[in-house]
């Protein structure tokens, strides 16, 4: 494992990398992990420079592209409140930590840690948001992963019953207002829902509870999957869904959510999310092939 300060497209960053895998957070804005590349690869993750959404009353937010960390419920005078402000960053084993500068309307301070634990494709990412302020708030932690378009997202479905005769529902969908059912880039299959990251117009955004703790994203033989927990009886914004994926021309989303939290003034919550990189890995949008790809990757 190595890290060391370097520029990625003029950013100043923190780049860590060990044989399988490299990739560089911002310290000029964010926190931000802005690129993510395999081993004789190209990034995982979209750049996108130029894109801006409004923070009402209070500018625009840069998205830039790659990894981000909010926090849920989506409030767009809190959420889209601008990170332009410069990081510090410290070193931890195995890895570096960046850390945001605290937001002055809210007083929250986020901030991103990533370890490379030994030579796989893995990475173990934390992410941090402690209340400076004087208020409690209540949030959930919300990790967002901003991938280039052109491949196909897989979110698992629940396919245990949730008791013993399987007369109960066991399955939760979620969609947002923007979405039709009817879109060609989205498909509800028995045990996987899938969505085509080749938009040309329009957006749409899909949600579920996901006991199964993993989301993946397969493009050019390559598959990146993110692992984080889940806990039943906890509960979770936006009806209760752990996993997420927004998709628009210029990228697809990747989004995990943490358990609804209060925190206290002083206090902190932490949200882990582990990704793994596979490559040669022959994908199609279908139930059976993604079931073996899973029991030869081991997810489950």
């Amino acid at each position: 494992m190595e890290y060391k300060k370097e520029k990625f497209n003029d950013y100043n960053c923190m780049r860590l990398s060990n044989r399988s895998l490299s990739l560089w957070a911002t310290l000029d804005f964010g926190p931000r992990v802005i690129a993510l590349i395999p081993q004789g690869s190209s990034t995982l993750f979209a750049e996108l420079p130029d894109a801006q959404i409004e923070c009402p009353g209070s500018g625009m937010y840069s998205l830039h592209g790659g990894h981000r960390l909010w926090y849920a419920p989506e409030i767009p005078p809190r959420t889209y409140l601008p990170d332009d402000d410069r990081l510090d960053s410290a070193e931890v084993e195995n890895g570096f930590k960046v850390i945001q500068q605290p937001e002055s309307g809210t007083c929250l301070r986020k901030s991103i840690t990533l370890r490379l634990p030994d030579e796989q494709p893995y990475v173990v990412i934390d992410h941090e948001i402690l209340n400076l302020g004087i208020e409690p708030q209540q949030l959930a932690p919300w990790a967002i992963t901003m991938v280039r378009p052109g491949g196909t997202a897989v979110l698992p479905q629940q396919t245990a019953f949730d008791e013993a005769y399987g007369c109960q529902p066991n399955r939760t969908i979620n969609l947002w207002p923007y979405t039709p059912l009817s879109s060609p880039y989205l498909t509800l299959s028995d045990r996987y829902i899938y969505v085509r990251a080749n938009m040309k117009e329009d957006k749409l955004k899909i949600g579920a509870p996901n006991p199964r703790g993993w989301i993946g994203y397969a493009i050019e033989n390559t598959f990146f999957v993110k692992l984080a927990g889940y806990d039943p009886q906890a509960f979770y914004y936006d009806r209760q869904s752990s996993s997420q994926f927004y998709c628009d021309p210029g990228a697809l989303e990747m989004e995990t959510l943490g358990a609804r939290v209060t925190l206290e003034a002083g206090e902190s919550v932490k949200h882990r999310e582990v990704w793994k990189v596979f490559q040669g890995i022959t994908f199609k949008p279908n139930d059976d092939v993604v079931d073996e790809i899973v029991k030869e990757l081991g997810l489950e």
